[in-house]
């Protein structure tokens, strides 16, 4: 009984160790977007100031990126959701040869090396004639959102019992009826969920997004660029704490919905 008790608080020290290691660097972010010093990182910071936050709210370039960037994650999510949605079905209730491979082959671009996509979607763009832009980086964030899309979906798809679909055909409801009346109500929050996530996802992508973007800035391009401007640190940081704060949002009202039916 001893040793069980010693082992669940390692566990729990561990656990708390690791969270630590991955929330640490973000706490590190918030510390300085509020020092004083504008170019030296002195740890304890010298003094605390929230001046920054007016110089970083001041410049009309960051604003433009940041709407940027949520346009981009709005169109994204908005193609990847009926896409995933209807592929999730598609891959989870027919049966066909090399299913499994394909099923594989629909989830490869989120494991691909972002800096492969981006490089792949740069050649076929220029194949095409097209020039980079807005319509390019909504291409590219696209296909890694309808993945996150159809993760969601095809996991509650698992869990709808499929007796239920097959009595609404019997009892004479065409396919369109039976997927608004019997399948959508049982996917609309795992739908919602994965949206809400490709949104977060798409608004702080970086890789993908410098080789589809062409002449346009999203905030995350318009963040890397600050970097090398040494006494813009502190409203670089600043802009990283924001951008945080509107990713944790999306993330927890995801897995607020999709725990909601558990």
């Amino acid at each position: 009984m001893h040793s069980n008790s010693l082992r669940h608080k390692g566990l729990f020290l561990f656990s708390y160790a690791v969270i630590g290691f991955i929330y640490l660097p973000l706490v590190v972010i918030g510390v300085y977007a509020f020092t004083v010093d504008d170019i030296t990182f002195a740890f304890p910071p010298t003094g605390f100031t929230t001046h920054w936050f007016s110089a970083a709210f001041a410049r009309d370039d960051m604003w433009q990126a940041l709407w940027l960037s949520i346009k981009v994650a709005v169109l994204s999510s908005l193609i990847a959701m009926p896409l995933g949605t209807l592929s999730a079905i598609a891959l989870t209730r027919l049966d066909y040869k090399r299913k499994d491979m394909l099923t594989t082959l629909f989830v490869l671009p989120i494991a691909l090396p972002g800096i492969l996509t981006g490089l792949a979607f740069l050649n076929t763009f220029r194949g095409l004639g097209l020039t980079p832009g807005i319509m390019t980086i909504v291409i590219g964030h696209a296909t890694f959102c309808i993945v996150v899309v159809y993760n969601n979906v095809v996991a509650r798809m698992r869990r709808i019992p499929w007796s239920m679909v097959e009595a609404s055909l019997d009892l004479g409801a065409n396919y369109w009826q039976t997927f608004r009346y019997v399948i959508f109500p049982h996917l609309k929050s795992a739908l919602l969920a994965g949206g809400l996530l490709a949104f977060a996802l798409s608004l702080d992508e970086v890789i993908v997004t410098l080789f589809t973007a062409g002449h346009e800035k999203t905030l995350p391009i318009w963040i890397f660029n600050e970097l090398f401007r040494p006494r813009e640190r502190p409203v670089t940081n600043v802009v990283a704490l924001v951008v945080m704060l509107i990713t944790f949002i999306p993330v927890v009202l995801a897995y607020r919905l999709g725990s909601q039916d558990d």
